[in-house]
């Protein structure tokens, strides 16, 4: 921050005596008194005599000042210790208004006729005298001049405050600054350092008898006679042509004032209901003349195995592939039951090795590694800010507001319109407030047995001199204390001033060291720096900070990068703090409050508390598994007919595989996420238990045939069902791997985690599962009970019946959804969402809203409303510049620097000009550049830059010691910019040097971070430019902000060859990248998920591709239909929504394959009768009816995320899946599934000769 004084120190106005006399004839002559108002001010002399020729010691001092007078025998109305006065009056106002030769020349023109003019009789009239001063003057000024000098000073900047120059030196804002007012408050006694009154009169005309002063000036767009060339853009609006104009905002695209893609959907879904329709009308007038068979041509007699084969090549190949996998998969099986304990022990030693790397786990919580890839540009940005200027501020923030409703009036005494204060600054509310910003100052953390208070973590910018934190707080204005706060000056039956008007002169001139008012209280913050009133202040409008119904309170903490020690302590500092304001209670206040580490905490607690909805959710899909397997017939046999041990076994099995997948990745040193624990049990359990129940209730349903044993009946069943288990899981894997690619740390995570999981579930299923099953089998044959396997009953046998649901779907839900007029109206309604799906798609949301990922009851989610409705100002951004720029060099100087002779592209212009069209570039203010602070700190005209002239040493300018020299000789080329070894031995002392009266542009406060030098100061390395983005409230605004800031950054980097401009603010960078590009990788991961499915779907179907276009175009249609979801429910498309996505892809191929495949290898005689073969293999009992309980239960979680993201999404992606799966695929099968194999047929026909199935074959 910057740091500047006021700008009644800047100018010390010497009057001068008068008395009406002649032309040519002096008003006053040398100092005399010394000034009753303003202790250590003098008055000047009164003297009417003739102009006095200067003292010999004087000429350089005159040349400096005032060259115009420089001539003759230099007759003057002054003597020396006048112009020394003079010199040191005009220190301030020189440090920041000399960036614009023109703006002070004209300003010593005006000081110079004042104090020196030998015509000082025209224009001068003393009002006010006494024996030998002068005690007040009137100076008549050309309204002419008065304005072209303020015009030529107005657009002036003060680069380390992102303010203009006057709102440092008027006393006001600059917006309310004008040439009048700006002259009055100069010469105003009030300000504390005119030692008399000076009333300036402006008029072109003569007054009185009066030729008001109105010498030439220059405009800022002109150079001066002395060579020093035209003001910068950024100092000189007129200079810079045309303000830029934002572009104009895209139209919406509409057709007839409609959206597009809503009408393009609408025309598009109306055409292929007449196409289809139509098509439906002519194939059944068509079948009602032909009745035909799709095996015509392949069955010619009642006899199976007298066929006319024609089957391709690749149906063959097909065939030929789906025999080996049925013969592995038999004969795996066959084993598998066989050598239960081989498989069983052999299983459960892989288990516990790969488990055993979860020693090694380590769980991801930090947010950046979360969200933001190592590679990223944004965390290569962060990496490089931290290792060159030190990580980011940590912050603790208050966000006060008081629910009384006391609105008051402000009249000042001296005139002016009154004033309306809010509540919040009522002096009483101020009072409580400052005793709890002093309670916060108070606290004593303990770390590892050490106390630790706000002191020992603090920013104080000007240590060691200057030990006080930093304190951003209005209460500052008042240098945190309850006197000053009550500190007024008036008498029985007045307050001339008071608190109120030491606010409003504060917060246009925060860094003011002695305020206007009677008061001449500083406004600087006892830190040394001054308090923006727009980070102190909320809920006001526009500049009316009188108005605020917020006060904000911010402490900036020092953070560390590789200490854990000192970042021990600022954690447990925080933690206190966050412990203190919890139990904080004022009736008069509402405090909203967060610490650096209040996100992380919250995310914690909340994950603590999400374990137990967790839990409960897997209860009770672990309950319906364990019940929903077995098939009762009799109450009798209920214990012998349940499936109890079995389905607590399959959940042992995947939640193996689950514990296998994170040990395995733990030994390779990836660590786990939140995503990653809480989703992929879900998955898993949702792909692991279907595989459960087809493999059960395939065997509950399947006769023994004669001589068959019961471990070849198992793997004659797995041989039949394990391709399509292969073909799902392989598929899940396949995509979820492929899904890995993705640059976003919790995608690529998750996918890598969730594949692994998914194949090694598969792997136990079809071995360990097989052989308890095995087990479960000879215990139910044998009569024996479930879980007490040693209790047998004496009678029964178990009897083959179907269950109640299959039942139902086989003989009602099946005939009645694949019925001739039922079918038509389920493709319109799918086609119908697909349409409605199509046309939101873009409308989709991208973001992450930072309050959803807070519990309800956080204490976060006040703090998040609060600064959404309140604050002003949005983060920080830091241009940085590479090291490699010469600074030493004009060229090198041209290309960052913003003043007089820099470049018109330069970094500081164009990031100024960005902030004139703040609306769109996000840009609020003008860089703070401690180049061109460097510049105006090192001129030989200020006193800034000294040191001793015996040990080379820097000499503040607050010294006062004759061995103090200036840095720079008061010869032209001394003028000039340092270049060259110039420039590296004086930037370290400015780098060093703390701002004070005498001297605003030290850079130890402002620049102390923003330059890192080489060793041995040999040069400049890295450096940055700091200003802020404008109020960012949602998603969407820092996505734009983050998008502007960069095509700044590119721009700036194009404009010149010599520089590399990366850019970082604060951290939200880091978090808000992904956003830039996850329209891209959604659509990148979908489609290389979705090709992954298809190319393996197409090889383990057999080559069939037409079937695996269909698997690929419902799964297609499902992840779709899921965006038309996200758009109705409010739900944004972030890392966590595109992780549910990939799931969904997954989730899908469970819904979809198994009932392609038994379409496939069906052999009924047309398709509507194979789709409702297909439909008996469903997945309603597994994955939908498990599902649902557990996704109920995510609606009671205290977790917003929860709720949104997974029990919505969840919930989305069964009912999608399960009606897609269970309504949609059937009918799409029945109208456009593949033909049959015939190649498969013929197998069947052979493999089934002689058994019941021959029978079922030849019906």
């Amino acid at each position: 921050s910057p740091f500047s004084a006021n700008t009644a120190q800047m100018i010390t106005v010497f009057l001068l005596s008068f008395c009406q006399v002649e032309a040519q004839h002096c008003v006053w002559y040398g100092e005399c008194g010394e000034s009753v108002k303003v202790p250590g001010k003098k008055y000047n002399c009164k003297y009417t005599g003739s102009p006095i020729p200067l003292q010999s010691e004087g000429y350089d001092l005159l040349t400096e000042l005032c060259p115009g007078y420089d001539y003759g025998n230099r007759s003057l109305c002054c003597n020396v210790d006048q112009l020394r006065t003079l010199k040191g009056s005009l220190q301030l106002p020189l440090q920041f208004l000399s960036r614009c030769p023109a703006c002070f020349f004209n300003l010593m023109n005006l000081f110079c006729e004042l104090t020196c003019s030998p015509h000082q009789s025209q224009f001068m009239n003393a009002t006010k005298v006494d024996n030998i001063n002068v005690l007040e003057v009137q100076y008549y000024i050309g309204q002419t001049f008065s304005n072209a000098m303020y015009n030529a000073c107005r657009d002036v900047q003060a680069p380390s405050s992102n303010v203009k120059a006057l709102s440092l030196l008027c006393g006001k804002d600059a917006k309310d600054c004008n040439a009048t007012n700006w002259i009055q408050y100069m010469f105003n006694i009030e300000n504390g350092q005119t030692p008399f009154p000076i009333i300036p009169i402006f008029s072109d005309v003569p007054v009185s008898g009066y030729t008001p002063m109105n010498n030439k000036t220059y405009a800022c767009t002109e150079g001066l006679e002395d060579g020093s060339g035209p003001c910068s853009c950024q100092d000189c609006t007129k200079a810079c042509g045309p303000k830029p104009v934002p572009p104009p905002l895209p139209p919406p695209w509409t057709i007839l004032g409609i959206d597009a893609m809503t009408v393009i959907m609408w025309i598009s879904y109306i055409a292929f209901l007449l196409i289809f329709i139509g098509a439906v009308l002519g194939a059944w007038c068509y079948r009602k003349r032909t009745i035909m068979s799709e095996y015509g041509p392949i069955l010619d007699s009642n006899n199976p195995l007298s066929l006319n084969i024609n089957a391709s090549c690749c149906e063959t190949l097909g065939e030929r592939f789906e025999n080996v996998l049925r013969l592995i998969f038999s004969s795996w099986g066959s084993f598998c039951v066989r050598h239960p304990s081989v498989v069983l022990l052999g299983s459960l030693i892989l288990v516990v090795a790969s488990s055993g790397g979860l020693v090694y786990m380590r769980i991801t919580t930090d947010p950046v590694d979360l969200w933001s890839a190592p590679t990223s540009q944004a965390r290569q940005e962060k990496d490089y800010f931290d290792s060159h200027f030190g990580p980011f501020f940590r912050t603790v923030q208050l966000i006060i507001t008081s629910p009384l409703q006391i609105n008051f009036t402000y009249s000042p005494y001296f005139g002016g319109s009154d004033v309306p204060f809010g509540a919040v600054l009522d002096k009483d509310i101020l009072h409580q407030v400052l005793d709890l910003q002093l309670d916060i100052e108070g606290l004593v953390a303990t770390y590892e047995g050490q106390n630790v208070t706000l002191k020992d973590l603090c920013l104080a910018p000007l240590a060691p001199y200057n030990n006080n934190c930093t304190i951003l707080s209005v209460l500052n204005y008042f240098q945190n204390s309850h006197a000053v706060l009550d500190h007024s000056i008036g008498d029985d039956f007045f307050v001339y001033a008071d608190f109120h008007s030491h606010f409003l002169y504060c917060v246009s001139a925060p860094a003011s060291l002695n305020d206007t008012t009677l008061l001449h209280d500083p406004c600087l913050g006892t830190f040394g720096g001054p308090v923006f009133p727009w980070l102190a202040l909320g809920g006001y409008d526009e500049t009316n900070y009188n108005n605020a119904t917020a006060l904000v309170i911010t402490f900036p903490l020092n953070n560390y990068l590789n200490d854990t020690v000192k970042l021990g302590k600022a954690l447990a500092w925080e933690k206190e703090f966050i412990s203190f304001m919890k139990n904080y209670k004022n009736p008069n206040l509402t405090v909203a409050f967060s610490a650096e580490r209040s996100i992380e905490d919250e995310l914690d607690r909340e994950s603590n508390s999400d374990i137990r909805t967790i839990v409960i959710s897997y209860a009770i899909m672990f309950i319906y598994i364990s019940l929903a397997l077995g098939h009762i017939h009799s109450f009798n046999r209920v214990m012998v007919d349940s499936k109890i041990s079995l389905g607590i076994a399959g959940i042992l099995i995947v939640l193996s595989s689950v514990a296998s997948s994170l040990g395995i990745f733990s030994y390779f040193g990836i660590p786990l996420t939140l995503i990653v624990i809480e989703v992929i049990p879900f998955l898993v359990l949702a792909v692991g238990v279907d595989n459960i129940f087809i493999i059960v209730q395939t065997y509950q349903r399947d006769e023994r045939m004669p001589q068959e044993e019961l471990h070849q009946q198992i793997g004659r069943i797995l041989g039949d069902v394990a391709p399509s288990m292969f073909l799902s899981s392989f598929s899940e894997t396949v995509a979820f791997f492929l899904g890995a690619l993705s640059n976003m740390p919790a995608v690529r995570t998750f996918s890598l985690f969730a594949g692994l999981a998914v194949f090694i579930d598969f792997l136990l299923q079809i071995s360990c599962f097989v052989s308890l099953l095995g087990l479960d089998a000879k215990r139910q044959e044998g009569n024996r009970l479930d879980i007490i396997c040693c209790v047998k009953l004496p009678e029964g046998q178990e009897a083959k019946t179907e269950s109640f649901l299959f039942r139902f779907f086989k003989k009602v839900y099946a005939p009645f959804i694949l019925k001739e007029w039922v079918r038509p109206i389920i493709v319109a309604v799918f086609v119908g969402m697909l349409s409605f799906s199509i046309a939101v798609v873009n409308k989709v949301e991208i973001g992450l809203d930072q309050k959803l990922s807070m519990p309800d009851d956080s204490y976060v989610l006040d703090y998040f409303k609060n600064l959404t409705e309140y604050l002003h100002t949005g983060a920080p951004v830091y241009f940085v510049v590479e090291d490699g720029l010469n600074y030493s060099s004009p060229e090198g100087q041209n290309v960052v620097c913003g003043g007089v002779g820099c470049n018109n592209n330069s970094l500081v212009q164009q990031v100024y000009a960005a902030s004139l069209i703040s609306n769109y570039t996000t840009i609020a203010f003008t860089p703070s550049s401690w180049l061109d602070d460097y510049f105006d700190w090192v001129k030989p005209q200020s006193t800034c830059c000294r040191y001793y002239n015996n040990t080379g040493t820097f000499c503040n300018a607050s010294v006062v010691n004759s061995s103090c020299v200036h840095c720079r000789p008061m010869t032209p080329s001394g003028k000039q910019r340092p270049e060259g070894d110039d420039f590296m031995r004086f930037l370290p002392m400015f780098l060093s040097d703390n701002p004070n009266v005498k001297c605003g542009k030290g850079g130890h406060a402002a620049y102390a971070t923003a330059v890192d030098l080489h060793p041995n100061n040999t040069g400049v390395g890295a450096t940055y430019f700091m200003t802020y983005h404008t109020i960012l409230k949602e998603s969407p605004d820092y996505i734009d902000a983050l998008k502007m800031a960069r095509i700044l950054a590119e721009n700036i980097s194009q404009g010149c060859s010599l520089i590399y401009i990366f850019l970082l603010c604060s951290v939200f960078y880091v978090f808000y990248e992904q956003y830039l590009t996850i329209a891209y990788d959604t659509a990148l991961n979908l489609s290389v998920s979705l090709a992954s499915i298809f190319v393996v779907t197409t090889v383990l179907l057999g080559f069939e591709l037409w079937s695996a276009v269909i698997v690929s175009l419902t799964i297609a249609m499902i992840l779709v239909n899921m965006f038309g979801v996200m758009w109705l429910w409010n739900i944004s498309l972030n890392a966590v929504s595109l992780v549910n996505l990939v799931m969904c892809c997954g989730i899908s191929v469970e819904f979809c394959s198994h009932i392609v495949r038994a379409f496939s290898i069906s052999v009924k005689k047309n398709r509507v009768e194979r789709a409702e073969e297909a439909l008996e293999v469903n997945t309603f009992f597994g994955i939908t009816l498990t599902k649902f309980g557990g996704i109920l239960i995510l609606a009671l979680s205290k977790s917003q995320i929860f709720q949104v993201f997974y029990f919505r999404m969840y919930l989305a992606i069964v009912l999608l899946g399960a009606t897609h799966g269970l309504i949609f695929l059937p009918v799409l099968l029945s109208y456009i599934g593949p033909t049959v194999n015939k190649a498969k047929v013929f197998a069947a026909n052979q493999r089934y000769a002689g058994t019941e199935r021959e029978r079922l074959l030849n019906y």
